[in-house]
């Protein structure tokens, strides 16, 4: 979910290359022709719209469901609490439903931006995505919850810090999707919140040390 955003287009791309089978909604045309034009197979639709059986209808032989989605500050409260948040209780059912294990969700640093001039919808995001992290933590599903620092649209490094609790800085969208197609090819790292920042590792360290711990 969240194919034709910042980090979810990314991440297409990445597993396209890898040879990955890769699918997702978007519910403008225009996303569509852009994925389409970078050789990613997706799927017109609304999130927002979709039950849970008609969500699990599109999960036909998917090993693992990412959830990028994000209202991204547009449409106020009411657009996030449909997507960051029902959006993903759905995604759950519909998992449970199409016999999906393995959900990794995209959220957030519980202490993102403190400080810093922010929306007046913030901390209703805040509080949405914490919801969302219990719900999933809370399921019998294989999951995963990372929780990226500020992004940025800076040219990746390729060298992160990824570990159970870390300082807030920032992180380039390009190194939250590596690190998720890492993640992605990473059966054993299960049932695990991570959070993510710039930092020292490769990213496929960061991610080989999870499975030892």
């Amino acid at each position: 979910m969240g194919i034709a955003g910042g980090v979810g287009s990314r991440l297409a791309r990445l597993l396209t290359a890898a040879g990955d089978r890769v699918d997702g909604l978007y519910r403008r045309h225009e996303q569509g022709e852009s994925l389409k034009a970078d050789g990613i197979n997706a799927t017109y639709g609304d999130l927002a719209e979709l039950d849970a059986s008609a969500f699990a209808d599109l999960l036909n032989d998917t090993d693992v469901l990412v959830f990028a989605a994000g209202a991204g500050g547009k449409g106020g409260t009411r657009a996030v609490s449909a997507i960051d948040g029902a959006g993903l209780t759905t995604a759950i059912e519909a998992a449970h439903l199409s016999g999906v294990r393995r959900l990794v969700l995209v959220s957030v640093f519980p202490e993102a931006w403190r400080g810093l001039e922010v929306s007046d919808t913030f901390e209703h995001y805040i509080d949405v995505k914490k919801k969302a992290d219990a719900t999933l933590a809370a399921t019998d599903l294989d999951w995963i919850i990372l929780r990226p620092a500020a992004l940025t649209d800076d040219t990746g490094s390729g060298r992160i810090s990824l570990a159970p609790a870390l300082v807030h800085t920032q992180i380039a969208r390009d190194d939250v999707a590596a690190t998720l197609a890492e993640l992605v090819h990473a059966p054993q790292i299960r049932r695990e919140i991570l959070e993510l920042a710039q930092g020292p590792d490769t990213i496929r360290d960061a991610v080989s040390r999870q499975t030892l711990s």
